[in-house]
């Protein structure tokens, strides 16, 4: 069972499914402990309607404690600049090089603490960052696919929260490769193989 946990930031209209994977598959074939995080103790309703109470703040976080760090989408991203203590986090996690995935909007939130610096990355579009973070200067290493992970910055599209899981899990060391690729073929696909 590892020791570190896997942090999941929670906040009012969060995208529940584009994490629900990841973490999913992190405590059965992982073992990992999962922290959701929010800005405050307060219980937060997801984009779904599910109520999830955060078991600490960003504030009360314990960075040696944190084996990822996952970002979900949620229409925030696109009305808010990120906290000035999410961007601490995220700075402090990043140069302690703990891996951090973001996903759909949440995307703009790593361009925005300046993460996506000399990484490849991904988002909802190239033109989607390019509107979102107006001083986003990171095209040369944009990649059009649904999930990047490099130098433990994983970010992916709305679209793609298979993907994203798989990567994670790839970061984590979660399954063996060919496991993560049948994993990721069977939610893809919608089918279970005979036999």
């Amino acid at each position: 069972m590892p020791k570190k946990a896997v942090y999941l930031f929670v906040f009012p209209g969060f995208a529940d499914w584009e994490a629900a994977h990841a973490v999913a598959e992190l405590r059965r074939h992982g073992g990992y402990r999962v922290e959701t995080v929010g800005l405050s103790m307060h219980q937060v309703e997801s984009m779904g309607g599910i109520m999830v109470q955060p078991s600490r703040t960003l504030a009360d976080m314990d960075l040696n404690d944190v084996a990822m760090f996952i970002l979900p989408g949620g229409d925030r991203w696109e009305q808010h600049s990120p906290e000035p203590e999410l961007i601490r986090v995220l700075t402090a996690l990043d140069t302690d090089r703990t891996p951090i995935a973001a996903i759909c909007a949440a995307t703009t939130a790593v361009a925005r603490a300046g993460l996506l610096r000399g990484r490849r990355h991904t988002s909802n579009g190239l033109a989607y960052l390019r509107k979102q973070v107006l001083d986003y200067k990171e095209s040369s290493t944009y990649v059009d696919a649904p999930a990047v992970r490099d130098h433990g910055l994983i970010t992916a599209s709305g679209l793609s929260d298979v993907e994203f899981a798989r990567e994670i899990m790839a970061e984590l060391d979660v399954l063996s490769e060919d496991d993560r690729d049948r994993w990721a073929g069977l939610f893809r696909g919608g089918r279970i193989p005979n036999g």
